[in-house]
């Protein structure tokens, strides 16, 4: 058995070692955001919900939001593009899957980050998941090394919920309305307790819509703050798909629903809704630019790195 003394090392060592994860993650820490960056690798198309302001879209060279990606990878070549990302650009720190469907509803994402980890070992691995089938999951997380979990958590009440999405398959079976917004959130609040137990860190995105759930959030935020979430990102509503004819909410609407919920959990400020296949800093998506201006940021950073070397 493990004496005292033991125990306390290796929650000190978990300690630290989730500062370090924190301190270079770029969405997790806002200081980070300018020094480190993530690549995103989209190798899982399905999704297992229909959300009514989401449209999944490939070949979108031009579109910069979730969703979109120029091609879907097989893990294969998703393991070949991030070694030649991160040859290229050490300052990425993070490699995650974050679509362009829900990663947990495909077998790839976990072939994908097996192989990345056994490559890479000591960067972070990072996915985003809309939480419905994240419960029975979360062993398959641990095991191949997510140590960073963003769960899109809209509403915590039914009957706002009802109205973002369509529908959801679970267990091979298709739920709508008040039914599948019971199942969804279930599942999503289960699994972020379940995944906060098990030494995950946790980032809560969540969609504003206004009209919807503008006026429910800080509730989320409260509910959120019991499971022990580390940050929540409130997004504003993209007007598509069905909701396409809806109104976006404006950056002070944004900024007001922030500091509603900032007294109850930390509020990420600096969130850009990037693609299924960005990589670089965010803001700064080098997927969408020429070569040599890849080449120019690439030389900022080093520059950055080594602030006292002289050319």
């Amino acid at each position: 058995m493990e004496n005292e003394e033991d125990v306390c090392d290796i929650e000190i060592s978990r300690d630290e070692e989730i500062k370090r994860i924190i301190a270079q993650h770029p969405c997790y820490s806002k200081e980070a955001q300018h020094k480190f960056g993530r690549i995103h690798l989209a190798v899982a198309p399905r999704c297992n919900i229909q959300c009514n302001y989401c449209d999944r879209k490939f070949d979108c060279v031009n579109e910069s939001r979730p969703g979109v990606t120029s091609e879907v990878l097989s893990p294969g070549k998703a393991l070949e593009k991030t070694k030649q990302v991160l040859e290229a650009y050490p300052f990425i720190k993070v490699v995650g899957v974050a679509g362009p469907g829900d990663p947990l509803a495909n077998d790839e994402t976990f072939e994908t980050l097996e192989l990345i980890k056994k490559e890479f070992p000591d960067v972070t691995l990072c996915l985003s998941t809309n939480g419905l089938a994240l419960p029975e999951k979360i062993p398959d997380l641990l095991r191949v090394g997510v140590s960073t979990l963003t769960v899109t958590l809209n509403a915590i009440d039914p009957e706002v919920e009802a109205q973002l999405i369509s529908h959801i398959t679970y267990k091979g079976k298709v739920y709508r309305g008040i039914e599948a917004a019971e199942i969804m959130i279930k599942n999503q609040l289960e699994g972020i307790k379940a995944a906060v137990e098990s030494g995950l860190v946790i980032k809560i995105n969540t969609v504003l819509v206004p009209g919807i759930n503008d006026e429910h959030i800080v509730e989320v935020a409260r509910k959120v703050n019991e499971l022990g979430v580390f940050i929540m990102n409130v997004m504003p509503l993209i007007c598509q798909a069905k909701f396409a004819d809806r109104t976006p909410p404006s950056p002070a609407e944004c900024r007001e629903v922030q500091n509603k919920c900032e007294p109850y959990v930390q509020q990420m400020r600096h969130c850009r809704q990037c693609r299924s296949d960005a990589y670089g800093l965010i803001g700064k998506d080098l997927s969408q630019m020429s070569e040599e201006r890849r080449n120019l940021i690439k030389l900022d950073m080093e520059k950055k790195k080594h602030p006292d070397e002289k050319n």
